[in-house]
């Protein structure tokens, strides 16, 4: 039988790592529960947004190869902003498609008109902010700055971000996006992007787990007085 001195040993360090790892545990079960609870297209918040947007037809458009003359043009696309059309090309130009003007960048009153045309129509603007910067945990990073918040009179604290660059709706953050959000970060572990799998700390909270587990099973074997009798008898 294992000595009494090498399972208070095994006790010892089965209950430490136990309290080392309990909060990381209860963490990842509440935030597993979350995501079972919840229907991930609200919390996409695809309920705030007009699912009804039509594209609008245009004509008497200029080429686009005589309105970029100077560009090589290797993508392109066609967009509506506030009721007008333009060129979006190569991914980092605007021009406008009638006329052939370059747009440097849309206005404060093209990006509500761009952000009501997606939103539902009852909802009512509170505030809205430029941005040319954000940290590594703002809920619209990873996607094109600078860019225009525009902030609703809601419960939900609901915010629709367009492009400044190209005009277009990038998006929409909400209070239970962002419970979400901070949930997932606590289950991956990836305290910046959130979608790392295999950063350290989650490799070693996991291998930490699997001790844990081992020495409760041993525990469990050197203290057990039925295996104890068994053995003896044998």
């Amino acid at each position: 039988m294992v000595k009494r001195k090498t399972a208070l040993g095994i006790r010892k360090a089965h209950r430490y790592l136990g309290l080392i790892l309990g909060i990381q545990f209860l963490l990842w079960t509440i935030s597993g529960l979350y995501f079972s609870w919840t229907d991930i297209d609200e919390i996409h918040g695809d309920h705030f947004r007009n699912e009804e947007v039509t594209p609008t037809g245009f004509k008497e458009l200029r080429s686009p190869t005589k309105t970029a003359t100077q560009l090589t043009i290797t993508s392109l696309e066609l967009r509506e902003i506030a009721g007008k059309p333009y060129y979006w090309i190569n991914e980092s130009q605007l021009i406008d498609a009638k006329t052939g003007k370059v747009k440097d960048a849309i206005s404060k009153e093209e990006a509500l008109l761009v952000a009501e045309k997606n939103i539902l129509p009852h909802l009512n603007v509170s505030k809205v902010e430029y941005i040319e910067e954000v940290g590594s945990h703002h809920e619209y990073r990873g996607k094109p700055l600078p860019a225009y918040v525009i902030s609703y009179d809601t419960q939900e604290n609901l915010k629709a971000y367009v492009s400044l660059a190209d005009g277009s709706f990038q998006t929409v953050r909400h209070r239970d996006w962002r419970w979400f959000d901070f949930l997932w970060m606590t289950h991956t572990m990836d305290y910046q992007g959130r979608d790392n799998f295999n950063t350290f700390v989650l490799r070693a909270f996991s291998l930490f787990g699997l001790i844990t587990v081992l020495s409760g099973f041993t525990l469990w074997i050197v203290s057990s007085p039925s295996l104890r009798k068994i053995l003896k008898r044998s």
